[in-house]
């Protein structure tokens, strides 16, 4: 079964990471379906049905974005928000998302050094997305390990968002 990727980021024309790998990931169109929320709802107006479809169509879904503020960006909020409603995702008759697997891929534009309790920021980047594995144990999903690249904004070199572009693949097929 294909993997679906939810690519969630607000200027991806403008992103070096997310547009690489973007790139990469169309090389695998077999294998993977690429859903960039940004371009399906720019008015924002979510399809929940069509999204709950495409969800239970695949059994592994990998959320792609860029880190804001360490969260995810709005619109990808409000998807999750929106798609997974009481009674689908979760409560007594919502067992949707029982048994799939979910995955995070992020950019982050800071060093991954500054991601360690003796960093800048203090917290690591699974504490930082503790809302999101505690999500997926709430709706019965595993929750795989994040793929991220560090120094996304300044920092990284071509080659380095080439091989990220190369190691996003391979993390995806490893758990597929």
């Amino acid at each position: 079964m294909k993997t679906l990727v939810i690519l969630a980021h607000p200027n991806i024309e403008d992103s070096r990471v997310n547009q690489r790998w973007k790139q990469q990931l169309l090389q695998y169109t077999d294998e993977i379906t690429i859903h960039e929320i940004y371009k399906e709802y720019p008015n924002w107006n979510i399809d929940v049905l069509k999204e709950q479809k495409l969800i239970e169509a695949h059994n592994n879904i990998i959320f792609q974005f860029p880190l804001y503020w360490y969260s995810y960006p709005p619109l990808l909020k409000k998807w999750f928000d929106d798609v997974f409603t009481h009674g689908w995702a979760y409560g007594s008759k919502g067992d949707k998302l029982k048994g799939k697997k979910l995955g995070i891929a992020m950019s982050i534009g800071d060093k991954k050094e500054n991601y360690l309790s003796t960093g800048s920021v203090t917290f690591t980047v699974d504490e930082v997305i503790a809302p999101f594995k505690a999500s997926a144990v709430h709706v019965g999903a595993t929750t795989l390990p994040y793929f991220a690249v560090f120094g996304a904004s300044f920092q990284a070199s071509d080659e380095n968002i080439n091989q990220s572009a190369k190691d996003y693949i391979k993390y995806i097929f490893q758990y597929k």
